[in-house]
């Protein structure tokens, strides 16, 4: 898959409001806010299901009721489309969590 150039990256931020770009790297990054854990782990159970599906794999880290992840597409050396595909996923799998 293609890495997605800066502008891409910019416009398909605008689709996604809590997202921004990584500072020193070529990734995108959100930091999710839940009611407690285990919404949080519910909202993680959800988008490893599908992230296994699409063979691709947030970096990411949970505390408590926080989870802060960062998407990069590794083999292609930044962002591409699976990134934000699955970044919007994470932000409807948020919304029935309970959380953002």
């Amino acid at each position: 898959m293609a890495k997605l150039t800066i502008e891409d990256m910019r416009s398909a931020l605008k689709r996604l409001p809590d997202w921004s770009l990584a500072d020193k790297r070529e990734a995108i990054q959100c930091k999710f806010q839940f009611v407690d854990f285990d919404a949080a782990f519910a909202f993680m159970t959800r988008t490893a299901l599908l992230a296994a599906k699409m063979d691709h794999h947030p970096e990411w880290s949970n505390v408590y009721n926080k989870v802060d992840v960062t998407l990069a597409t590794h083999d292609a050396g930044g962002v591409t489309q699976k990134d934000i595909d699955l970044a919007m996923a994470m932000d409807g799998y948020a919304a029935m969590s309970g959380g953002k």
